[in-house]
C-alpha cells in the first residue's frame, strides 16, 4: 500500500525503534510508497510513511531494490562532503557521508545479513540510517 510522506520534522527527528517479524507489511509498504516516487527518490525510511520503526528501502543499482530492517553501519571509510535532498524536507543540505561502509541488517526472512556497499550505494543507505536513528540532514 502506497502511503503518504511524513513532513513533520518533530517526529522524522525521533529515534525508530527496532523492527520485528510483525513489522513486514510495514516494510512491503515502505517499499510500494518507494517504487511510486521512483521518479524523484531512490531510499525511504520509514518514519518517512509515518512509521517510527528501523527499516529502510533503497535502489540498489540500476533496477533492483534492497529492504532491511534493523540497518547498523558497522564501518565508514573514505569520508567527503556532499549535498542531499529529502522527500520529507524542504531544500538540499550539505553533509558528511563515506564512499564505502560495511552494513549489517536482517532481512525480510529475519535472516541477518552483512555486505559491503560503496558509492552512490552508500550514501543513500547513510542518508536512510540517519532518518532511522532521528538525524535530520
Amino acid at each position: 500500500m502506497i502511503h503518504d510522506l511524513c513532513h513533520d520534522e518533530a517526529f522524522l527527528a525521533v529515534p525508530s525503534a527496532p523492527a520485528s517479524s510483525a513489522d513486514l507489511d510495514i516494510a512491503r509498504d515502505l517499499l510500494d510508497t518507494l517504487i511510486a516516487h521512483k521518479e524523484g527518490c531512490v531510499g525511504m525510511a520509514a518514519n518517512m510513511i509515518g512509521v517510527s520503526k528501523r527499516i529502510i528501502a533503497f535502489l540498489d543499482g540500476a533496477e533492483h531494490y534492497t529492504v532491511m530492517l534493523n540497518p547498523v553501519i558497522l564501518k565508514k571509510e573514505e569520508p567527503y562532503s556532499t549535498e542531499e535532498g529529502c522527500l520529507s524536507l524542504t531544500g538540499v543540505r550539505k553533509t558528511k557521508r563515506y564512499r564505502k561502509i560495511k552494513v549489517q541488517w536482517q532481512n525480510e526472512a529475519m535472516q541477518t545479513r552483512l555486505k559491503t556497499y560503496t558509492d552512490f550505494t552508500a550514501e543513500i543507505i547513510q542518508h536512510e540510517v540517519d532518518h532511522c536513528d532521528g538525524i535530520l540532514i
